[in-house]
């Protein structure tokens, strides 16, 4: 367990010191919204549950939770998902 601590430590120390993206080094989740009807979530692992008014999306540091009305997946890929739909409440 002390090994995966220091481990990221030393990812987060890369990134700082040489300026890169720490999405890119330790596979953070982006989530980029567009107003409160559209959110793509890019570097997910995968989709948990999916109703017409929620969405539970896995991450690599755990989920994602959309609430609201009307939601759709519009498209996804391995690495990104768009979702539509009237969002309500985002949780982490």
């Amino acid at each position: 367990m002390k090994k995966k601590a220091n481990k990221k430590k030393n990812k987060i120390n890369f990134t700082e010191i040489f300026e890169v993206p720490k999405d890119v080094v330790l596979g953070e989740a982006i989530i980029t919204l567009t107003g409160k009807r559209e959110a793509i979530i890019e570097n997910y692992k995968g989709i948990v549950e999916y109703t017409n008014d929620y969405i539970k999306i896995l991450t690599k540091n755990g989920v994602i939770e959309f609430k609201g009305s009307n939601f759709n997946i519009t498209y996804l890929t391995n690495e990104e998902i768009k979702v539509i739909g009237s969002i309500v409440e985002i949780n982490y």
